[in-house]
């Protein structure tokens, strides 16, 4: 009888740290192995589908970071507090340290894209007269120690995308102000 409580255990065991195993592998950075630096100008590709954030430069794809975003719910941006993450085409506007999120690549939201669709959106009555769009959107790190919200899927910014902080420190470093960010779903 005790050995039947083992090999159960033990199956119990092996399932949960392949499906442990798994997600902590689908969350590692890849990188292309043939360039150690991005060559030219970067941009970003934010996929909240995926959950990833691609670099490419001006020879393909570079890298591919993890990431998370403020509401599960992740279709674009309605209105300020909502928690949604918006889509569209933005540029890092500008880079600072952050006492509680490491550091903060300030996105240019809203754009005017963003205001035509939020000006639409209200006209169709989708979101009310009174809705403001609301801002300060940025890429930007977690809690300190705490990658784990990166791994689990923990969607909790309250718009931003974030990242875990040594991949942010060396997002840092091959995206210079004006570089493109394109968030899509």
């Amino acid at each position: 009888m005790k050995s039947k409580w083992l090999i159960a255990g033990l199956i119990v065991i092996v399932v949960s740290g392949l499906a442990a195993f798994k997600t902590i592998e689908r969350r590692v950075i890849k990188r292309n192995i043939f360039r150690s630096k991005p060559v030219g100008d970067v941009y970003l590709i934010v996929d909240k589908s995926d959950y990833e954030l691609k670099v490419y430069d001006a020879e393909g794809w570079y890298a591919t970071y993890p990431v998370v975003f403020g509401n599960k719910d992740l279709s674009d941006k309605l209105t300020e507090g909502d928690r949604r993450t918006p889509e569209g085409t933005f540029k890092i506007l500008s880079k600072r340290p952050h006492q509680k999120w490491h550091k903060m690549l300030m996105l240019d939201y809203p754009t005017a894209e963003s205001y035509a669709k939020f000006k639409d959106r209200k006209a169709k009555g989708i979101i009310p007269q009174s809705a403001k769009i609301g801002g300060g959107i940025a890429i930007h790190g977690t809690w300190p120690h705490d990658d784990l919200v990166v791994d689990d899927f923990t969607n909790w910014t309250n718009g931003c995308v974030a990242l875990k902080n040594e991949d942010l420190d060396e997002l840092d470093e091959v995206t210079p102000i004006g570089t493109k960010v394109i968030i899509q779903r």
